[in-house]
């Protein structure tokens, strides 16, 4: 018997995070199922930790959805998502992480507003829950999104690249991507490689192609943070690797001797980070450091790396 074609597709995309793994599927299960049909679709990121085997018994399985599990070699988060525009069959593409648990109305509320607004693209709020310890007092508000966390208030229309959607929280009307063209392989993280800023740069796409982005807070997700991101050299390395992707591909194809304007603005971020330090100590500070490990990496990327 042909199943029903879905209207929503769930794209998890999965390397390594077993243990993650479970705790979403499990969480899953209090999920409300949205009005119309939908399927759930798992890309196994090259995993080499038991995953592929614990998926392959489906007794995690989701009650109401048409499951499928496919499995893409080529490393890199930008790679998965691609493979599930290739993969889903729903009108809409809803992305969320491995470590990552939603309010039970949270595809429900996405179903509302593509029902509604027809919208090219939506994001939902996205909450900081801290699984593995305490809050770090290094850990000012200011940096919590880097984490993930967003929310920009009430539902509207997002027409600025200063209110984005991010990756553990958006959805996509499917055909969109045939004018806007596929996640950039080069962004997002790519196995232990801390890598992002692939989610922003589609909304940047999204705007310049004058697509309608939808923001919907009362869909909810909870990204679960663990030790190895509660640790100042999580977003300093963050920081750096963004710097050098972003100045190898301003450099382009011109020369590697960096402009001269930038050692002015790299001394001012240092300088910045050390009176921030000194004054206020270490736990003020991460901000302004964070700025100069980008400056750091932009002249890395400019010199050293092929864009």
């Amino acid at each position: 018997m042909t199943e029903t074609k879905p209207f929503i597709s769930v794209a998890l995309c999965t390397h390594n995070h077993l243990d993650r793994l479970v705790r979403t599927l499990a969480d899953l299960a209090s999920l409300h199922a949205p009005v119309r049909p939908w399927e759930f679709l798992v890309i196994d990121n090259g995993c080499t930790d038991g995953t592929s085997e614990m998926l392959a018994t489906r007794d995690w399985a989701l009650q109401g959805a048409q499951i499928r599990v496919v499995r893409e070699d080529r490393l890199g988060l930008s790679n998965a998502r691609n493979r599930a525009l290739r993969e889903a069959r729903g009108e809409y593409l809803v992305f969320m992480d491995d470590d990552e648990t939603p309010e039970p109305g949270w595809l429900q509320a996405l179903e509302d507003a593509m029902i509604a607004h027809a919208p090219d693209a939506l994001g939902g709020r996205i909450a900081v829950m801290f699984e593995d310890g305490a809050r770090p007092p290094w850990l000012q508000d200011e940096l919590l999104g880097f984490l993930g966390k967003l929310d920009h208030g009430e539902a509207c229309w997002l027409t600025s690249e200063e209110t984005p959607i991010f990756g553990g929280n958006f959805a996509f009307r499917r055909e969109v991507f045939e004018r806007i063209g596929d996640f950039d392989a080069r962004l997002g993280r790519m196995g232990a490689i801390n890598t992002g800023g692939e989610d922003t740069e589609i909304h940047r796409r999204l705007l310049a192609h004058g697509c309608r982005v939808r923001w919907v807070p009362a869909a909810v997700i909870n990204h679960r943070i663990q030790t190895p991101k509660l640790q100042r050299h999580y977003f300093l390395d963050l920081h750096f690797r963004q710097g050098r992707w972003q100045g190898a591909r301003k450099r382009g194809g011109g020369s590697r001797m960096p402009p001269k304007y930038l050692a002015p603005q790299m001394l001012r971020a240092f300088g910045r980070a050390i009176a921030k330090r000194l004054s206020e100590g270490a736990d003020h500070s991460l901000r302004l450091e964070m700025n100069a490990a980008y400056f750091t990496g932009y002249v890395f990327g400019w010199v050293r790396d092929v864009a």
